[in-house]
Formats: structure tokens, sequence, C-alpha cells
């Protein structure tokens, strides 16, 4: 099977660098088929996240998000698997109406201290579609098959 390129519609997003971020990389798509771009940690100096601990972490950028898109904050799992080290509101939302900067919320599920240094790939941005709800109250929902069975109700 010849392995190709899939070719996706662009979306042009405005991202602005903010001061002391120059050095630092925009997000960006690490192989030709990621869905998500890894961004990268804006911190001054060198930050310690303890085990059980939560830091927010700034990534030297603010963008805008088209009206009917998120972006959604994720973690990366080479740093979850390896580390434990993972976005604590997984996945984080950037509204469309945001324009402050971006920042990441990890959370250290490790058994050791991590650090965080200046430019570390610390999460993954994916850029989504939103569908908006307008709910219709019903006196009844349409019947399934699996009705209103809920956590664990296959065995699983």
């Amino acid at each position: 099977m010849k392995n190709t390129i899939l070719s996706s519609p662009t979306l042009s997003v405005s991202i602005k660098r903010l001061s002391g971020a120059e050095d630092l990389s925009l997000p960006e798509y690490q192989t030709p088929n990621s869905a998500a771009m890894d961004i990268h940690a804006a911190v001054v100096e060198t930050v310690v996240i303890e085990p059980r601990a939560i830091a927010l972490i700034p990534t030297g950028f603010a963008m805008a998000v088209p009206e009917g898109y998120e972006a959604q904050i994720r973690p990366r799992s080479g740093l979850a698997v390896k580390h434990g080290i993972t976005v604590i509101n997984s996945p984080g939302t950037i509204d469309s109406d945001y324009r402050g900067e971006v920042k990441v919320a990890l959370i250290n599920h490790g058994p050791e201290a991590f650090e965080i240094t200046r430019g570390m790939r610390i999460a993954q941005m994916l850029v989504a579609p939103v569908s908006r709800v307008d709910w219709q109250v019903a006196e009844e929902l349409p019947t399934t098959e699996r009705g209103a069975g809920g956590f664990g109700h296959t065995g699983a």
C-alpha cells in the first residue's frame, strides 16, 4: 500500500508572537499527517512540577481562532506515558473570542518532580469546527437498543 499525504483544507488563523517569545517556534505539525500541532513552553526559568502538582505554563502566543472553531489543547502522549505529565483539563478549549496568551495547565501524575524548560514541547493543539446546539424539548426521546444503559453496561 502506497503511503500518501492526505490533503485537507487549510484554515487561516491569525497568530501573534508575544514579547519575549521571539526565539520560540510557533505551533507546528511534526509529521505531514499529524492532526495536531506541538506547542512549546515560553517559561523564562525552568519550572519544576512536583508530583500531584499543577502548573500553568505560558506558550508565548495569542491567536484569533475563527468563529465556528475552537482550539483544543491536548496532552503529548510521550510526556504522559514516560513521565505522567498531562493536561489537567484535557482537552482544554480556546474559544474563538479569546485573545489572550494561550497557557497550558499541566499536572504531574508521575512519582518524581518534572522540569519544564524553555522551548520544550509541552502539549498539542488541534483546531476543529464547533457545532452549535438548538435544544428541542421533548416529552419522550426516540428509543434505542441501548436505552439508558450507562457506565459499564456492556460488562467492560
